[in-house]
């Protein structure tokens, strides 16, 4: 396995919790949840386990005629995901080189 896998982080919905809000500077509640496909009570689970942990930081705020809620990655969450997206990236790379192998190397 590799050292930066990191299996917390790879439980699907906080991979996408993690994922979604990474090239933005935040992410809203209900677009996170809609993208997840889950309900806002299981969301809700991995985003508090998310933020416990450190990896988000969950804040509230006033819409013109709604509040929202927003999770933020955390410094230590987004470099949590960038070493976890590199590790995928490494398993795929090898699965990737073992596929191209004939199959006679490949014993």
């Amino acid at each position: 396995m590799d050292p930066l896998f990191d299996e917390f982080l790879h439980v699907p919905a906080r991979l996408s919790v993690v994922a979604l809000p990474a090239p933005a500077e935040r992410g809203d509640f209900d677009f996170i949840r809609n993208s997840v496909g889950t309900s806002d009570s299981a969301l809700s689970k991995q985003v508090s386990a998310l933020a416990a942990a450190g990896h988000v930081v969950v804040r509230r705020g006033q819409d013109k005629r709604a509040r929202r809620t927003y999770v933020q990655l955390a410094p230590r969450g987004r470099s949590a995901f960038q070493r976890h997206a590199a590790a995928l990236e490494r398993i795929v790379a090898l699965a990737r080189d073992s596929a191209d192998r004939p199959a006679a190397d490949q014993q």
